[in-house]
């Protein structure tokens, strides 16, 4: 039996991770649910899984919470719930499904009490990564990624010699701007930039997609995920998301992991991980026809990939302030205060203005992920 911690458990990946959970129930016991606001939802995944512990971070929403909750599980507010989540001594694994530097603090804390990582959270090692690897390093803890292009990558490169690999492909679907021109990218809606056409995924992702943001994100990720230098980290734009990703070998071999765009596969396997499961889904059917595209990306249509490349082989605080920036912009962008093409302009105005750096703790790294979300606050009408 692995006893698991769901923080997010209500979004996306935790709703996901809840149903493989549900399909295996001989083998999975949760013991720990957080998620953000969303009362009514978690009081059902409570009374399913009867966890020891659940969380509400919104203060608001864990008061009333606590209004109308009588069962057993010891409910926890605020902040003080992620940490929880990520050191209770029952749980061997943390699964981090929540959005955002949000995901950085209860993940560090995990790793130092020797938590298996089930990693849904790019943002901690984009923002995070040399802290991060370091202490999963001298913890002897696992981050198995949860990211489909991530988890491609991971099964692809098992068993392989790592001298032989040549570099990593990581496939983006191109969104739902991908053919656009590139007049109209600049004042497309929040409506527009969430219709993707292949993923079934929560706000801020799905707007990261549109702007390539997201892509530019997994690729800092994959960078520490398995020590790849950015020149042998490539996109490619894969429509169908069919493709989850895919490694060139030294001879010019691509080994590439398959799948339909369902996040099942990729977090049944880092749960149940070195093994395989049945997974109830409607998997890939080669009997029926099935054409697969691949393009470059559009850089100049796009530029926060580029950009993500540039904050990436720079190091230090950068990444992290492109992470911070961008989320801010983000939520700007969905509360109509900016305009799409304003994403973009908010994050290199927010790196234009970093200071100097200082040594790479995490208090250090909190504060300029503060400072970062602040000044993009402070360049927007």
């Amino acid at each position: 039996m692995k006893y698991l911690s769901i923080i997010g458990s209500t979004g996306s990946i935790g709703t996901q991770t809840l149903d493989v959970v549900s399909q295996h129930p001989d083998q999975f016991k949760v013991v720990a649910l957080v998620a953000h606001h969303n009362i009514d939802l978690l009081e059902k995944q409570i009374k399913e899984f009867e966890p020891l512990i659940a969380g509400i971070v919104d203060e608001i929403a864990f008061e009333e919470l606590k209004k109308r909750y009588t069962g057993s599980t010891r409910l926890i507010g605020g902040k003080e719930a992620l940490i929880a989540a990520a050191t209770i001594q029952e749980a061997s694994m943390v699964v981090t499904a929540i959005v955002g530097a949000a995901g950085i603090e209860p993940t560090v804390e995990a790793i130092k009490k020797g938590k298996t990582i089930g990693l849904a959270n790019k943002e901690t090692l984009v923002a995070g990564g040399p802290l991060i690897t370091s202490l999963a390093k001298a913890h002897n803890v696992q981050i198995l990624p949860i990211d489909s292009e991530h988890s491609a990558i991971f099964q692809c490169l098992e068993g392989q010699d790592r001298s032989n690999v040549d570099s990593l492909i990581v496939t983006a679907s191109g969104g739902p701007l991908r053919t656009w021109d590139s007049a109209s990218i600049q004042s497309a809606t929040a409506a527009d930039c969430l219709r993707h056409p292949t993923w079934n995924m929560g706000n801020k992702i799905t707007i990261d997609s549109a702007s390539l943001f997201n892509k530019g994100l997994e690729v800092i990720e994959a960078h520490w995920l398995f020590d790849f230098d950015f020149d042998h980290i490539d996109v490619v734009v894969h429509p169908q998301s069919i493709v989850h990703s895919m490694i060139r070998m030294k001879d010019g071999a691509i080994l590439a992991q398959l799948g339909n765009p369902d996040m099942r596969e990729p977090i049944q396997y880092a749960l149940t991980y070195p093994k395989r499961e049945h997974l109830s889904m409607t998997h890939l059917d080669f009997s029926k026809a099935l054409q697969l595209e691949f393009l470059p990306p559009r850089y100049d249509d796009f530029p926060a990939l580029r950009l993500a490349y540039e904050v990436g082989r720079a190091g230090g605080f950068k990444p992290a302030v492109f992470n911070a920036a961008n989320e801010t912009a983000v939520y700007a962008f969905l509360d109509d205060k900016i305009a799409f093409g304003d994403i973009y302009k908010v994050v290199t105005a927010v790196l234009d203005s970093m200071g100097r750096e200082d040594i790479f703790i995490l208090d250090n790294l909190l504060a300029i992920d503060r400072w970062a979300r602040e000044k993009a606050i402070s360049l927007m009408p």
